[in-house]
């Protein structure tokens, strides 16, 4: 029997991906999670051997692509479809270059839903039909490994801290959110720092930036980098 997370935190949209896997594979067992900590979480148990995840990139605490890299760091051999209202075929790209095994418009229909679950099941991988055509990727591909390298070497605390840093909390702040010593937070991000190869905070920030949608949208010239 064929196992499948779903993990988006709209409850429609999450019976919609489960019509669809029905529709792939009648007899899956299904499981639903409505944000990243708690597929991360799930994935982990004991036995859960997933076949299939499938997730959208922007939910409650996932900044860019972190949800991906997440996945990718701790299940490697799990296979990943993103379902999301962010549809740029640059965003497409970039989740491909990430290591998805799938991409799917949420604007598409139910049968290419079905079409991206069977083609992925089957070993195979799905992207829209103008992902090819997107621009060359901001990051040079050398770079974008290096960067995915030192993010995996992260453990799940540290990349939960970087997170925090990314929005900006204080190492005190951050301490309460995760109800930890405000020793183990600098702890870890000295961690991070040496992981990242940063000297600050500042630079830990930039580097991890380089995955966020943002960076990638933006042309050169757009009024927006101003």
């Amino acid at each position: 029997m064929e196992r499948f997370l779903i993990v988006d935190d709209h409850p429609l949209f999450r019976e919609a991906l489960r019509s669809a896997i029905m529709a792939a594979h009648p007899a899956a067992e299904i499981v639903e999670a409505t944000g990243m900590d708690e597929a991360l979480a799930l994935a982990g148990m004991p036995g859960a051997a997933f076949d299939l995840a499938l997730l959208d990139l922007s939910m409650p605490g996932t900044t860019g692509f972190d949800g991906i890299l997440q996945f990718r760091s701790r299940f490697p051999r799990l296979p990943l479809v993103v379902v999301s209202g962010l549809d740029d075929p640059r965003i497409v790209r970039e989740a491909l270059a990430y290591g998805v095994s799938g991409f799917v418009p949420k604007a598409s229909g139910k049968a290419e839903l079905v079409a991206a679950i069977r083609t992925v099941m089957a070993g195979g991988l799905h992207a829209p039909p103008d992902a090819p055509g997107a621009p060359p990727q901001a990051i040079p591909e050398d770079d974008r490994e290096r960067l995915v390298e030192r993010l995996k070497t992260l453990t799940p605390a540290q990349f939960r801290v970087l997170q925090m840093i990314r929005q900006g909390l204080l190492n005190k702040q951050i301490a309460y959110e995760l109800q930890v010593g405000e020793t183990t937070v600098k702890a870890h991000v000295s961690e991070i720092l040496r992981k990242l190869g940063v000297i600050s905070r500042t630079q830990a920030v930039i580097e991890a930036s380089r995955i966020d949608f943002e960076r990638i949208t933006l042309e050169p010239g757009d009024d927006r980098q101003a």
